[in-house]
């Protein structure tokens, strides 16, 4: 592998907590080919479909989310959020330790392969309101995440999440009112 192609997918795993994908390799002029060269002689472990991780970085807290995140848009993918309760973990606002990431792609999005089994796809449409970045990764806003969290039935998350919300800034002291009636017409409907 020339040292150019070495330097790009360096800086293209660094700026993805030690994962690459191979649209994004392709972007920077590496083949499918080397990537699987680089599997081969252990520089790359293959993590999940389209999804390589750099084996001598270390992950963080984060890395199932930006890896299942990766997995979502690899290939040309979709525009996806982490969503619902893994929203609230990713932004703090709660002690939920979901079992599975959970994304929202859009309802016609094309994914090409299964997704991993510890993850769970959503599917809505999203303006740009309802997502924010998080640490560098698109997560639902707190007032999207609690009607989402509501219609899904997840109404003690979701009144928590106000309160939450609320208590770190997230949402202002009328969105909090007006989410806490939007959950109260839910829950007597």
């Amino acid at each position: 592998m020339p040292s150019s192609h070495l330097n790009a997918l360096l800086e293209l795993a660094s700026e993805n907590d030690g994962f690459v994908t191979t649209r994004l390799a392709a972007d920077a002029g590496i083949t499918r080919r080397t990537l699987a060269g680089m599997v081969d002689r252990g520089r790359l472990e293959r993590v999940s479909r389209g999804v390589y991780r750099l084996v001598h970085s270390h992950p963080d807290p984060l890395s199932p989310y930006r890896e299942a995140i990766l997995w979502a848009q690899s290939h040309r993918g979709p525009c996806v959020a982490l969503s619902h309760e893994t929203a609230l973990a990713v932004l703090g606002l709660t002690d939920a330790n979901p079992s599975k990431i959970q994304l929202t792609v859009p309802p016609h999005a094309r994914l090409r392969r299964r997704a991993p089994a510890r993850v769970a796809i959503h599917r809505a449409i999203l303006d740009s309101n309802d997502v924010i970045q998080h640490d560098g990764l698109p997560v639902t806003s707190v007032p999207r995440t609690i009607r989402d969290l509501a219609r899904s039935g997840s109404l003690r998350f979701a009144g928590d999440a106000i309160t939450q919300g609320r208590r770190e800034g997230y949402i202002t002291e009328a969105e909090s009112r007006r989410l806490t009636n939007e959950l109260k017409k839910l829950h007597g409907a």
